[in-house]
């Protein structure tokens, strides 16, 4: 089991197993942060930054949109790299302005999100995925 385990051999099946993982994780910890935003809309949405002038209750929408509804989309695997686009610059947006791009303190928790996005982004859902059902995509 052990030689198993640190065999560096790369399979397929090891590479869809992780990318499963890493989708599923990844929506699953960020769906209660859009849906506590959703549900405080009309409180929060007033107070919230006005990203590139397109003023804060727009922002607030696009935020909300990333970060409930594309990450249930990129739960199910379904539209994965639409919905990952999103999430993509929502998490850019999170590191280097909400916290000035500080990976190394208040924005990491955002960054190691982009940084899971963005790996998904590039390597598509995996074969177990809505996408892959519906559409025959590998990635």
């Amino acid at each position: 089991m052990l030689i198993k385990i640190l065999n560096p051999k790369i399979s397929i099946a090891k590479i869809d197993i992780s990318l499963l993982l890493l989708r599923i994780v990844s929506a699953m910890l960020m769906i209660p942060h859009g849906y506590n935003k959703l549900i405080h809309f009309s409180e929060k949405s007033t107070d919230f930054m006005s990203f590139m002038g397109m003023g804060s209750k727009l922002s607030y929408s696009l935020l909300v949109g990333a970060e409930f509804f594309c990450a249930i989309l990129l739960l199910i695997g379904l539209f994965s790299r639409l919905a990952l686009v999103p999430l993509v610059v929502t998490m850019f947006v999170a590191v280097f302005k909400a916290h000035s791009g500080d990976i190394f303190g208040d924005g990491e928790t955002a960054f190691f999100y982009f940084t899971c996005y963005l790996v998904l982004l590039i390597t598509g859902p995996g074969k177990w995925s809505l996408d892959n059902l519906l559409f025959g995509q590998k990635s």
